[in-house]
């Protein structure tokens, strides 16, 4: 079943929006790394890959409900999510620091 061309639109705009944020904000790309990132506060926003395991997952909704952070379950999986962050590898978490030039922030789909 080929996927509807709202929620392609909708991918396409998450993807411009992490790729403003990685050139002209900060984030941090892992899991440990994001961790920490809730923890001390830092994070705004979390993007959670697709296939990131049910514990891992729920281990990042729980710390990121606790800080007060807003997250956004991408719909690729881990290696679309380290692409749109324009690297060569897999990230299943990624945690917005500062969104720079983006909108990523204020925008809620």
């Amino acid at each position: 079943m080929a996927p509807s061309k709202k929620s392609k639109k909708n991918v396409e705009s998450m993807n411009s929006r992490l790729k403003l944020v990685m050139k002209s904000g900060k984030a941090i790309l892992g899991y440990k790394s994001g961790l920490k990132g809730l923890r001390t506060g830092k994070s705004k926003m979390v993007l959670i890959a697709s296939n990131c395991p049910p514990l891992r997952k729920s281990e990042v909704e729980y710390l990121a409900m606790l800080a007060k952070v807003q997250v956004h379950h991408y719909s690729g999986d881990n290696t679309d999510l380290g692409t749109a962050c324009g690297k060569m590898f897999n990230c299943s978490v990624v945690s917005i620091i500062d969104g720079g030039d983006s909108d990523i922030l204020v925008s809620k789909e």
